[in-house]
């Protein structure tokens, strides 16, 4: 062959060799064992297909890790005593991995030629999520309740607030602020109570806050009067009425029952009348109060106390009855012997 051919079978050579070893580096492929990883785990980096590289180097981004050639290998200081290489598969092994340890790790070698990467994640796990507020006794349209969420510990925390077993989502009045680790709540309403918790996550762990409540003064309002137990305001002379009175109210409303607008002695939900008359007839009132919120609500009904219409008609039916009867008798007595006869009966 001349050196003409030689040239042409070594040019040939080469260009097979650059074909192969970009076929290889593109075919070979970088597989961590969890990624992202938590801190304290252990990592391992696995090249797909697994390769004998007769020498080669692991680096994260620009720092090298350790290099080898045949079977002796040299860890630098940076990772010494924690990463080792398995010489047949070219598998990198780094243990206790911390934050820092996040990067983008490469393998390459020259025999045979090859480069490969993949970018790790190290989280630290969340721990010891808190809950807490600025304060927890407010009163309704008035103040605003700010909760904080934080953890001791956590990479890239992501926050979820909870509203009981529905989740707040941002709005007017519910502003999610420093990341997602605070809840405003503007102008609270009683529905704004809770029980309220935070739950805070990353990719790696989980964590949830207790459950805070807030205890919320509102009302009195959303009053209801019934009179037995039902909206009629018309009785008859004689009944007995038991008023029940309510209020939406938080603490609890004081009451105050009125008749006329005048005072009666009764300040429970109930007031109770036996026997009832006519002169019993007007405006009963019930008054409520909220000594947290300082606001006044009543409801006032109209009750008409009457004869029963029925009393009459039956009076007058009777007597059409008795009528004859006591004509019939009258009738009687006005006959002497009738008269006689009963005389000598006694």
């Amino acid at each position: 062959m001349g050196r003409t051919g030689e040239r042409t079978a070594a040019t040939g050579l080469l260009v097979l060799t650059l074909i192969q070893g970009a076929l290889a580096s593109s075919a070979v492929k970088v597989l961590p064992s969890v990624n992202p990883a938590k801190v304290g785990d252990t990592l391992v980096l696995s090249v797909s297909p697994p390769t004998n590289l007769k020498s080669g180097s692991w680096a994260v981004d620009d720092s090298l890790i350790l290099t080898w050639v045949g079977d002796q290998q040299a860890v630098f200081p940076s990772h010494n005593g924690r990463v080792s290489v398995d010489l047949s598969t070219a598998a990198l092994t780094l243990s206790s991995v911390t934050v820092a340890d996040s990067g983008l790790y490469i393998v390459q070698s020259t025999d045979p030629k090859i480069k490969a990467n993949a970018t790790i994640t190290v989280l630290e796990a969340i721990s010891n999520v808190t809950l807490w507020a600025n304060q927890t006794s407010l009163l309704e349209f008035n103040d605003s309740a700010v909760l904080t969420c934080s953890v001791s510990s956590g990479s890239s925390p992501s926050y979820t607030w909870l509203n009981g077993s529905s989740v707040v989502t941002a709005s007017e009045r519910a502003q999610i602020t420093d990341g997602g680790s605070t809840l405003t709540i503007v102008n609270v309403t009683r529905y704004d109570q809770g029980p309220f918790t935070c739950n805070v996550s990353n990719a790696v762990s989980g964590g949830t806050s207790h459950s805070l409540n807030l205890t919320i003064s509102y009302g009195p309002d959303g009053m209801d009067f019934t009179v037995n137990g039902q909206n009629t305001t018309s009785f008859i002379t004689g009944s007995n009425l038991t008023f029940f009175c309510s209020a939406q109210s938080s603490p609890p409303a004081q009451l105050q029952w009125a008749f006329r607008g005048e005072a009666v002695n009764g300040t429970s939900a109930e007031l109770e009348l036996y026997g009832v008359t006519e002169d019993q007839s007007g405006p009963y009132s019930c008054l409520a109060f909220n000594n947290r919120t300082n606001m006044f609500s009543n409801i006032t009904k109209h009750i008409t106390i009457a004869k029963s219409p029925l009393s009459g008609s039956k009076q007058q039916t009777l007597s059409v009855w008795l009528l004859p009867f006591l004509l019939l008798a009258g009738f009687l007595f006005s006959l002497p012997d009738f008269g006689g006869s009963l005389s000598q009966m006694h």
